[in-house]
């Protein structure tokens, strides 16, 4: 029997939202320590994991280890259904072939129940290796959605370049060229403003625009994003759920003759 109560079950539209233009299906792989998620996307650029502990949760009970393969955008229609109070209970026995959700709102006076039908999703577990990070930058969640959004208007690729000076966000294209700089500061009274770098060798990447903006969408669940970047390895774009967990996608860069490309 697996059973896991949010009180505030916003934050599980939320979290659907940060996945689901991402990856289509994927698997919940539930445990008595919590919810784990990992999925590529379709084209293998980017992938995403996200950690929900149990001890986040209101209620939670994983009696072993279960497997759910959830149609993303099937899942993201049924929370549709619930309230932004709602709680959110997810509930499934051990051998069955839907996943129930229920919603009861704040004031306990209307409870609703869905089922969504269980795929079988034939999904194999990366390993993440274990990676040294030459550059790592915490900056306001917003500013990078909206730094994403803004550059996105010159081009496709972006690059991404970390110096002593701050980070660098350029793009060129058939109507110009911009650049967006964002130097480290610290915010005494408001730590959410604050863009902390730490640096051991600068580091300068070309990625994909498109997938940035996506990742930008888990926005609502963090008010910091961190980027961590090392030459020739993925950079990490990782958003904390509170003290719950995390979410984290990575996206490869794109070669130097590939971005000549476009």
């Amino acid at each position: 029997m697996f059973e896991a109560t949010l009180q505030q079950g916003n934050l599980l539209k939320k979290i659907l939202e940060a996945v689901k233009d991402l990856v289509n299906e994927a698997n919940l792989d539930c445990s008595p320590s919590g919810v784990q998620l990992q999925a590529m996307d379709s084209s293998h650029v980017s992938l995403v994991t996200l950690l929900l502990k149990s001890g986040g949760f209101e209620r939670y009970r994983c009696d072993r280890n279960l497997t759910l393969g959830i149609n993303m955008s099937s899942m993201a229609k049924i929370l549709k259904c619930a309230g932004n109070d709602d709680a959110i209970t997810l509930r499934c026995q051990d051998d069955a072939d839907t996943l129930t959700f229920v919603f009861e709102s704040k004031e306990k006076d209307k409870v609703s129940d869905f089922q969504l039908k269980l795929m079988a999703i034939d999904a194999e577990s990366l390993g993440i290796p274990e990676q040294e990070y030459k550059a790592v930058v915490v900056m306001p969640s917003g500013e990078f959605q909206r730094i994403c959004r803004d550059i996105s208007v010159l081009g496709d690729t972006v690059n991404i370049a970390v110096s002593k000076e701050g980070v660098k966000f350029a793009a060129s294209g058939d109507i110009g060229a911009g650049n967006i700089l964002v130097k480290q500061h610290r915010s005494a009274d408001k730590e959410a403003e604050s863009t902390t770098i730490e640096l051991q060798e600068p580091v300068s990447l070309n990625f994909a625009l498109r997938y940035l903006t996506t990742f930008s969408k888990a926005t609502g669940l963090s008010e910091k994003v961190k980027l961590s970047m090392a030459k020739d390895v993925p950079l990490v774009v990782e958003y904390a759920i509170g003290e719950m967990g995390y979410i984290r996608y990575f996206l490869a860069p794109k070669i130097d003759d590939e971005a000549e490309e476009h």
